[in-house]
């Protein structure tokens, strides 16, 4: 007997507790809006389209060392980069296209919001990368002491000359502006204006490198910096560069890393570097370290650009426009609403308190990822989150009509409730990851506003999921428990008349 109760004890399954997972469920939505209040994320980030933002045109110019014409191929390989480039930073909803023929194609960058100045200086970097052996480092400033610098050098003199002119105290000197050619000496400043250089021709390029991220040095504290990856032909080139220096004396045992025509650092080799990777450093900030990652992560610009004017655009749809398709959205809402109150009696409620929650999330998520990843919301992303309540209110008359349908074969409302949910939930997650699926897709294959259409679509989506197993059923679990519902009262949605059950009557038969 007693082996039998330990076997029964042992093999006993977990009640589930839907009290507590409704607590833990509203609890954790709550602390999200703590965390979103804590860090300043109380407004919603708006696109183009809502809230205007900034404009720029960009007039591209063959670089020094180019000849022929602008094509439109090089016109389309610098709107992919810089809308690559963009799209790095966050869901920003950023529109770049290219306007015009000929040789009078232009690109046209908006950005929502104030921070699309900062954008439009990342995409407009040429970022063009060589790696270059310093010959030659002297004063930001020409001086009497150039002579004796370059004293037995074999520079030509109209190189001697570009360098005993160059003053990068003056800011055009360390602006950049790319174009260099790779295979000549070069005569530049550094970022800082605080030193010039002469340059051996470049041995390593931008199109050696394979990838390339910020990070921060936690452990000397130096800040921020770029780390390099280099590919397979660029690992070789980068070895045979810095071990050919490592033993000369200075400066020319240094390696100067050059973008956009400006040396952004050069260090000293002490070893040969031969494992395929590098590092970029020169006091950035975490902006300044994340941006000149993305910019080498692309790649460079195949064409230079001289920058228009920087404008603020409106919003090109009015606040008339704006506030009626909320109007629109939020009387569907209420309908969807109402329906469900009226279709399902009290059950309704469920469908109630689920949209409402699953509308708390919504916002909050929307919230934190406009300050964590720059999410902005455009028209064209409402209407991916519309939809997506559409899948949301089919989850609940899936779950709801598998308890129906678990009533009319005989089942209480506690056992229904439970069987309904098994045979429901395969229905609604499959139906979830075809639409999660196809948001996937549609994201990854669209650009523009399309893409918040897809974003939106998925997030609300995962949203539904979330809500449906950890605040649905467990109300309706808690529902199911209550004497109410379990007698099947009139209004309570799963009354007899209400699933379709006729209660038969008693009739006397005569002999």
């Amino acid at each position: 007997m007693s082996y039998g109760n330990s076997q029964r004890n042992s093999g006993e399954v977990r009640k589930p507790r839907p009290a507590r997972t409704l607590t833990l469920t509203v609890l954790s939505t709550l602390i999200l809006y703590g965390v979103a209040f804590a860090i300043g994320a109380t407004s919603i980030n708006l696109g183009l389209d809502l809230r205007g933002g900034t404009s720029v045109t960009l007039q591209p110019r063959l670089q020094g060392g180019q000849s022929g014409e602008i094509t439109s191929e090089s016109i389309d390989q610098a709107v992919s980069i810089i809308r690559q480039r963009v799209n790095s930073l966050g869901v920003v909803e950023a529109e770049v296209t290219a306007e015009g023929t000929g040789n009078n194609r232009q690109i046209v960058i908006s950005v929502p919001g104030e921070t699309g100045r900062r954008v439009v200086d990342l995409v407009g970097q040429t970022a063009e990368l060589r790696f270059r052996q310093v010959l030659l480092v002297a004063g930001s400033i020409p001086t009497p002491d150039d002579a004796s610098l370059l004293e037995g050098s074999s520079l030509s003199p109209e190189k001697v000359a570009a360098f005993q002119a160059l003053d990068c105290t003056k800011p055009e000197s360390t602006l950049g502006s790319g174009g260099d050619d790779a295979n000549s000496l070069m005569i530049t400043c550094d970022r800082d204006g605080v030193a010039r250089y002469i340059l051996a021709p470049a041995q390593v390029v931008g199109s050696d490198i394979k990838g390339a991220t910020a990070a921060i040095d936690q452990q000397s504290a130096s800040g921020w910096f770029v780390s390099l990856d280099f590919t397979g032909d660029g690992s070789r080139k980068f070895g045979e560069l810095t071990q050919s220096v490592v033993n000369l004396a200075e400066p020319q045992n240094q390696v100067a890393i050059v973008l956009d025509g400006v040396v952004v650092s050069a260090p000293r080799i002490n070893e040969a570097i031969l494992g395929g990777s590098a590092q970029i450093t020169g006091s950035f900030s975490q902006l300044e370290a994340q941006d000149l990652a993305n910019v080498l992560k692309y790649g460079s610009l195949p064409l230079a650009f001289d920058r228009g004017e920087v404008q603020q655009i409106s919003p090109t749809l009015g606040n008339d426009q704006l506030q009626a398709g909320l109007i629109a959205g939020g009387l569907g809402l209420i309908l969807v609403m109402l329906y469900s109150m009226f279709y399902y009696r009290a059950l309704g409620l469920v469908v109630v308190g689920s949209l409402a929650i699953a509308a708390a999330q919504l916002v909050i998520l929307f919230l934190l990822l406009g300050e964590w990843i720059g999410f902005t919301l455009t028209l064209a992303a409402v209407a991916g989150a519309i939809v997506a309540i559409g899948i949301t209110a089919d989850s609940f008359i899936v779950y709801f009509e598998r308890i129906r349908d678990e009533m009319r074969e005989g089942k209480p409302l506690r056992v229904a409730a439970e069987s309904g949910w098994l045979r429901a939930r395969r229905t609604i997650i499959v139906a979830d990851l075809v639409s999660i699926i196809s948001a996937v897709i549609l994201y990854f294959v669209s650009v523009g506003s399309v893409r918040g259409f897809a974003f939106t679509l998925g997030l609300t989506t995962l949203v539904d999921l979330v809500v449906i197993f950890l605040f649905t059923k467990p109300l309706v679990t808690l529902l199911a428990k209550n004497k109410y519902f379990q007698a099947g009262g009139k209004y309570s949605g799963v009354s007899p008349r209400s699933i379709g059950v006729v209660t038969p009557t008693l009739e006397s038969k005569g002999a």
